[in-house]
């Protein structure tokens, strides 16, 4: 069964898609990232989707999914690389994607997960100190 690599980078997790997203991969991208994110206790998740063409509402669908699985799991999830058609056929389909983050590329998505945990660590030293 043909599967997405997920690669741990620190306290992140990557996940870059090289191939053309099916229904079943999206499925099995799911099910072995929420997988990764709790074995590795990972704070957040950053997925490339650079050299995807194209999408189709049940790919945008899962991408929310899988960002709002994360959060649950206490990961933070940034969508880096994606192509202007992309975003165009997302708005066509009125897919907000609410809850996902994105960022223009790799670098800037990274930075964008970092400064969110750490804000995320600060809020929780500052609630520990007031009780």
């Amino acid at each position: 069964m043909e599967r997405i690599p997920i690669l741990k980078m620190g306290e992140f997790l990557l996940v870059t898609i090289q191939v053309d997203m099916h229904d079943r991969l999206a499925m099995t991208l799911q099910e072995d990232l929420t997988n990764r994110i709790s074995q590795t206790g990972a704070h957040g998740v950053l997925i490339d989707i650079s050299a995807l063409d194209m999408v189709d509402s049940f790919i945008g669908r899962m991408m929310g999914n899988i960002s709002s699985m994360s959060r649950v799991l206490d990961a933070e999830t940034v969508v880096v690389g994606m192509q202007p058609a992309v975003a165009i056929t997302l708005v066509e389909l009125g897919l907000t994607l609410s809850g996902v983050r994105t960022a223009l590329n790799v670098e800037k998505g990274m930075n964008l997960l970092r400064a969110s945990v750490e804000s995320t660590r600060q809020e929780r030293a500052d609630a520990g100190r007031e009780s």
